[in-house]
């Protein structure tokens, strides 16, 4: 597969992480297999995360394709862009000629990213898991690596005004340890098992933070550590209320 559009994004994100002085730990980029199909699970907490979850697997030298609602590939600027690096545009009520791409994909020894949320998390925690990245990883036979990053929220994430050059700002980026679904497996049980280990991440990601929120800027730390970000339940509840409006528009 011809690499004419990522390598030049890559370098020009790397540029401007440097400008920014965004401060990276990345732990466990060794869990990433340097070669072969993988699927590559990370939570969901803003529009950057696709950006820092492919950033953990560049120590394995891996471009990881990302699976993308296609609303995306129609943009004028983004959707080049997406087609160029050879990510997959999901439609979700026609989603099966996406997952026969992404099976394709992982076949031919690519490394396919999924935020199995499917969309950002308000609360800042894990939501309930999509079984699709399961139902990929044990129809290739390749292993499912869960992921958490953290602090790209602060930069923009969803009911929040973008703030893209703030300066400095940690991201933190967790590898566990991989999975290895297998056909006949219970796949409820293994969305539990994935959810755990994602959380386990998450939350490590979280503690561990170098930074703390100023009076006035909680938003961005979940509930249970104290910040003003929604609760599981009411993030629910915004989702419900957003997914309703968009239905009658």
């Amino acid at each position: 597969m011809s690499e004419i559009v990522y390598p030049p994004v890559l370098t020009a994100a790397r540029t401007i992480f440097r400008v920014l002085g965004l401060r990276f730990r990345v732990e466990g980029a060794d869990k990433v297999p340097r070669t072969g199909g993988a699927v590559l699970v990370s939570n969901h907490v803003s529009y950057l995360d696709f950006i820092f979850a492919g950033y953990g697997a560049l120590p394995a030298k891996r471009l990881v394709r990302f699976m993308a609602k296609k609303e995306v590939f129609s943009n004028k600027v983004s959707g080049p862009l997406m087609r160029g690096m050879h990510h997959i545009p999901v439609d979700r009520d026609a989603g099966a000629s996406s997952y026969r791409a992404a099976l394709q994909a992982l076949k031919d020894g690519e490394v396919i990213g999924v935020f199995a949320e499917a969309t950002i998390s308000r609360s800042f925690t894990i939501k309930d898991i999509k079984n699709g990245a399961i139902r990929m990883a044990a129809a290739s036979g390749v292993p499912m690596i869960p992921m958490a990053v953290w602090g790209g929220q602060r930069l923009w994430t969803k009911g929040r005004p973008r703030r893209l050059f703030q300066r400095k700002v940690p991201i933190t980026i967790l590898v566990g340890e991989p999975m290895h679904p297998k056909r006949g497996d219970d796949f409820e049980q293994v969305a539990k098992e994935l959810r755990a280990q994602m959380s386990e991440l998450l939350e490590k990601a979280q503690r561990e933070y170098p930074d703390k929120p100023e009076d006035g800027e909680t938003w961005w730390q979940p509930a249970y550590l104290g910040g003003s970000a929604p609760t599981p339940e009411e993030a629910t509840e915004l989702d419900r209320k957003e997914k309703e409006a968009r239905s009658l528009r």
